[in-house]
């Protein structure tokens, strides 16, 4: 059942705008941190915000944008599930005020912020060539979301400017999940050529990389190193810990909210996409 759960108390005073929130709420370790961010920003705007759960599908999705469009709120922040972009299209058609937040979309008729991910994760890349690694795997996320399709450019960028040629044996499809990306492991490791490091695209996969180079006996770090992109209090903890690019969330709350305002005070200016830099963070598991 969808439900809406306002964060304005009664005897507040009235508020400038209500924004809407639709979001997987434990579709990603950081959505408790992206959402106080918003919730934050809003409420020093003296905005109401509205949080909807999508489950992280696109029927929920739909659903839920539907319910806050009727509870007729001014605006929407929406972080997209993989899938159809039907709910983008509709919000757009309807001239909505909308963000679209973390997972940002190859379009250029909406506004949006995300972390930038081609680069970023090019660097990773290089991080393990000047290691002296030459076979390195790649774990990619969902192949419908235009950020893994980002981070796969990130990764053959990174190989193209360490000299070193893509091979198709060395990329295998994690589905963003953690079982997923376990398989994904076995795989590459079962294959020819085995590598000796893996790029991980997203913070969930990494749980299944850790579970399957356990399970194998695979020391992180000696016997294979590891490296992601994403910020999970965890990979900080766990021995080795991870070496990662850390998403600004905070920032992209912060600034998702900025957007809609702006949106909202200036309905025809020209739609904005926004990339953030993420924040390298340095552990053992890279074997260094």
């Amino acid at each position: 059942m969808t439900a809406l759960s306002p964060e304005l108390r009664l005897w507040d005073p009235p508020v400038t705008y209500r924004i809407g929130v639709a979001m997987g709420v434990t579709a990603n370790p950081y959505s408790g941190e992206l959402l106080r961010s918003i919730r934050a920003a809003a409420a020093q705007a003296g905005c109401d915000v509205t949080l909807a759960d999508t489950g992280d599908t696109v029927s929920e999705e739909a659903a839920v944008v539907r319910a806050l469009r009727a509870d007729l709120v001014d605006g929407v922040l929406l972080v997209p599930s993989a899938g159809a972009e039907a709910v983008i299209n509709g919000l757009v058609r309807m001239g909505v005020p909308t963000v679209l937040v973390d997972r940002v979309a190859a379009r250029n008729d909406v506004d949006q912020v995300g972390t930038e991910n081609v680069h970023a994760v090019a660097s990773l890349v290089r991080h393990l060539t000047e290691r002296r690694h030459r076979k390195i795997g790649f774990i990619s996320g969902d192949e419908s979301l235009e950020t893994s399709r980002e981070r796969v450019r990130g990764y053959r960028l990174g190989l193209e400017q360490a000299g070193l040629r893509f091979n198709r044996e060395l990329v295998e499809c994690g589905l963003s999940t953690s079982g997923g990306a376990a398989r994904a492991t076995a795989k590459l490791l079962d294959g020819w050529p085995s590598p000796t490091a893996l790029v991980v695209a997203d913070e969930s996969m990494l749980v299944g990389v850790q579970y399957e180079a356990h399970r194998r006996g695979i020391r992180i770090g000696s016997e294979l190193a590891v490296v992601g992109y994403g910020d999970m209090e965890w990979a900080r903890r766990v021995s080795p810990a991870v070496t990662t690019l850390a998403q600004p969330v905070a920032d992209l709350g912060r600034r998702a909210v900025q957007m809609v305002l702006s949106r909202m005070s200036d309905p025809d200016r020209p739609p904005e996409s926004v990339s953030l830099t993420p924040r390298f963070l340095h552990g053992a598991s890279c074997g260094c």
